[in-house]
Formats: structure tokens, C-alpha cells, sequence
């Protein structure tokens, strides 16, 4: 696979299905991966470099937000603000109930309580509103679908889109929704995921926007 950003250094914080999908993903496009973990010791069996959360960060170029909705601020609050600052972070975190039918942020968004916790480090929103197995194989679905940025900062934005392409998103599929208050919308998708899942009676579907015809 070519990739259309230089390799660069990515670290997954969380060490899930979702974490464990993109680092093989990146992986495969050339970027040196490391999946953070609590207690890495014991996640020595996944095929994939594990490392403790500091080790991390301090290794990463971006980071990627792969933990729980719930538990995220607090995990990178013990990481440390000095350490996340200045590094693109990318959020891909929902904060849901054990039941998958209530938001943690109802009247907010992780991605919104990310940026306002830790202000030095720009975060994007991107990639909440599908299955793992869909964020790494967007062509296995039967046509182009779309996958969503929100953030403040137009370099990380950027940094992301070129990351978006290398599992297979291309521009043209990526749309920018604006600043990081527009991450509510997409992880409030989530419950309409669930609903949709359950019609299904499967999670590996995205959705398409479709504009208005020309002319």
C-alpha cells in the first residue's frame, strides 16, 4: 500500500477491537504503531507492540483515543497535560452505557471534553460512527460511504484526513464538519447505530451522504 502521508509514529491508546483494527491497519501502510495499555504486561499476546501509556505518548507523533468513552478524560489525565501537548490527537471514543443505550456526554460530546480538559492538544474527531471492522476496509461495503472530521486545528485535521486515506478512505469520501462542537453529532450517531444494527442484524455498514443533484 502507498502511503499519502510520511510514515509517522502512531500511538493507540487502548488496546480493543477497535485499537487492535487500526494499528494493523496503519501497520499494513507503513507506520510504526505502538497500542498504549494500564497494564501492558499483560497484553503481550496480541500480535502488535504494547507499551504503558507514558511510553506511549512519549513515542507517538499522533495519538489515537481507543478506550471507552466513560473512562477516557480520566485516562489521560494520568498520562499528564505537559505530556499530550502539542501531539495530534485523534479521538475515535463514544461514551455509551453498559447497555449501549444511553450517552455519557448527552449535551456534549468526549471529543468536545477532550479539547476543553487538555487545550494544548489538538484533537479530531473522526471514525465513531462505524464498526471497527468497516474503519479499516471501507471498500468491503457495496459503494463509497463517509467518514467525518471534526476538530479545531486545520493541521490535524489534515494529519487525520491523510491517516483516513491510508486505511482506505479517500478525499473525496472524508467530509469536515467544522470545529470540535460538531463531534456531538457524531457520537450521537451512536444510537441510531445500534437501532440501525439491529434492523440489520449486523455492524458492518457505514452510511453516505448524498447531496443535492446538480443542475
Amino acid at each position: 500500500m502507498t502511503t499519502s502521508v510520511p510514515l509517522m509514529r502512531v500511538g493507540l491508546l487502548g488496546t480493543g477491537n477497535v485499537a487492535r483494527a487500526l494499528a494493523h491497519g496503519w501497520s499494513a501502510a507503513g507506520h510504526d504503531v505502538l497500542l498504549g495499555s494500564r497494564h501492558p504486561e499483560e497484553r503481550k499476546d496480541l500480535g502488535l507492540p504494547v507499551a504503558g501509556l507514558h511510553e506511549t505518548a512519549a513515542h507517538a507523533e499522533v495519538l489515537v483515543n481507543a478506550t471507552p468513552g466513560t473512562v477516557s478524560v480520566g485516562l489521560l489525565h494520568s498520562i499528564g497535560a505537559p505530556a499530550l501537548a502539542g501531539t495530534p490527537l485523534i479521538d475515535v471514543g463514544v461514551g455509551l452505557s453498559d447497555d449501549f443505550t444511553e450517552l455519557s456526554h448527552p449535551n456534549s460530546s468526549l471529543g468536545e471534553r477532550i479539547q476543553e480538559a487538555f487545550p494544548l492538544t489538538p484533537v479530531v474527531k473522526t471514525l465513531c460512527t462505524m464498526d471497527s471492522t468497516v474503519m479499516i476496509a471501507p471498500d468491503a461495503l457495496d459503494g463509497p460511504s463517509t467518514v467525518f472530521l471534526s476538530g479545531n486545528d486545520a493541521d490535524a485535521k489534515r494529519t487525520a484526513g491523510r491517516l483516513l486515506t491510508d486505511l482506505g478512505w479517500p478525499p473525496s469520501s472524508q467530509l469536515d464538519l467544522g470545529g470540535i462542537t460538531t463531534a456531538r453529532g457524531q457520537e450521537h450517531f451512536a444510537l441510531l447505530f445500534m437501532g440501525i444494527a439491529n434492523g440489520l442484524g449486523g455492524h458492518s455498514f457505514n452510511i453516505k451522504v448524498v447531496d443535492r443533484a446538480s443542475g
